[in-house]
């Protein structure tokens, strides 16, 4: 039974984690952004993720809202993350110059 425990605590703070990442990224991500990736609003996804990360301290894992928290985790993570990424230009590897605008490169009108 302590085996079983100790798997349960892990899985629970993998949890913590997982919606404490989250929320710290939707938190520093820019408002516009979720404007213009059509993604809800900021407030909105800071409110569920944390609903979510309290939730995930509060509740033990055995109960449903914990798993109610880490769906909208998840969806947070696999399309609103890279929707966001993909308009600020976060990550990727690629870099722009400085005479790229919001929506590519200025080419001075040419």
């Amino acid at each position: 039974m302590q085996g079983f425990a100790n798997l349960m605590w892990l899985l629970s703070l993998a949890l913590i984690v997982f919606s404490g990442f989250a929320l710290l990224d939707a938190a520093i991500r820019r408002e516009d952004a979720y404007r213009a990736a059509d993604k809800k609003t900021k407030p909105f996804w800071l409110i569920i993720l944390g609903l979510a990360f309290v939730v995930n301290l509060l509740f033990p894992i055995l109960s449903f809202l914990p798993i109610i928290g880490l769906i909208a985790t998840i969806v947070y993570m696999v399309d609103v993350r890279p929707a966001l990424r993909q308009i600020t230009g976060g990550g990727g590897g690629r870099r722009g110059s400085s005479s790229d605008g919001p929506y590519g490169p200025y080419n001075g009108g040419r």
